[in-house]
């Protein structure tokens, strides 16, 4: 998450102990200033500051991934920028509204890719929604590492890997990463596992990372009921809450963070916060959540009451 202040400023200071706690808490990188850290309501000067302070957070413990978006010109000017805060990678998510043909997506991803020798995911979601073929050329363009799905269509998926593993140079091919890139990447996890798609990101990591890594170990070790009784008793009620309100993905996870005592502030407009029902919902969730972790957790519906204190994670 993006921390802003009282007066809906850049605190740096919150933004820094937020990364913080998420790399005490053992993420695998930080994704600076995308998705959920509201990339879109970031000035040119506010994104460089964020992406600088997590790169001096991380010391080069973990990778840090910085967004970048908008149009073609755009996009290269926020990938100088991450490149110059000491970046190691770029999301790169959807041009801006217009919905583009397939030629046009590869040409501007080809292009922000010749434009930093950052490496390159492309995010498949909104109106960047590829080809399997055109994938496989992305795959062979330089600097282009990987494709982050955030559609959801598991038959174009698997036609995508398909497309790549046969289609491209084997050593390309093979280094070739995927991601599951959905809000709450958890959900689908199981069904992306099959395809070979073992990397996600994780929303739920901002605010209560022991479940989101209780539930990866028991994702990558095989454990089908810790996994199930996740899914059933945090999760999927989770998902559930997350759909209804416009904007959620970002803001009721937000709403998580502050809730487990980091004060990153609200939410940026256009976004709004979610109502204070949904927020004790919320916290009841949590505290569910954190209970089934421990292995004293019923499944049997959501709770209630407020989560106890501890610090959020990065994302």
């Amino acid at each position: 998450m993006t921390a802003y202040g009282p007066d809906g400023g850049l605190d740096l200071d919150a933004f820094r102990a937020h990364v913080r706690g998420g790399l005490d808490a053992g993420a695998g990188a930080v994704f600076a200033c995308c998705g959920t850290g509201e990339f879109h309501a970031l000035t040119p000067q506010e994104f460089h500051d964020c992406v600088a302070a997590a790169v001096d957070e991380a010391q080069g413990r973990v990778p840090v991934v910085a967004g970048a978006g908008y149009g073609t010109a755009l996009a290269r000017q926020f990938a100088s920028l991450a490149e110059e805060a000491g970046a190691d990678g770029l999301l790169a998510m959807p041009p801006y509204l217009v919905v583009p043909s397939q030629e046009g997506l590869l040409r501007h991803y080809t292009a922000l890719a010749a434009a930093t020798s950052l490496d390159v995911i492309v995010y498949q979601r909104d109106n960047a929604v590829f080809a399997p073929s055109t994938v496989a050329r992305l795959a062979r363009t330089p600097g282009v590492i990987g494709l982050k799905d955030g559609h959801g269509d598991l038959d174009l998926m698997q036609r995508i890997i398909s497309a790549v593993r046969t289609e491209v140079p084997a050593e390309v091919a093979d280094s070739f990463r995927y991601f599951n890139g959905l809000p709450t990447a958890e959900q689908t996890g199981l069904a992306y596992r099959s395809l070979g798609v073992t990397l996600y990101s994780s929303a739920v990591f901002c605010f209560a990372p022991e479940i989101a890594l209780a539930f990866h170990r028991a994702l990558t070790t095989g454990d089908d009921a810790c996994v199930n009784r996740l899914l059933d008793g945090f999760f999927r009620p989770l998902v559930e809450l997350r759909d209804r309100g416009r904007g959620y993905a970002v803001s009721l996870v937000k709403a998580g963070v502050r809730m487990r005592g980091q004060d990153v502030g609200e939410v940026r407009p256009p976004l709004s916060e979610p109502s204070a029902a949904h927020v004790r919902e919320l916290a009841g969730l949590i505290e569910r959540g954190l209970a089934l972790v421990a292995g004293d957790g019923p499944v049997d519906g959501p709770g209630g009451g407020a989560a106890p204190n501890a610090d959020g994670g990065a994302r």
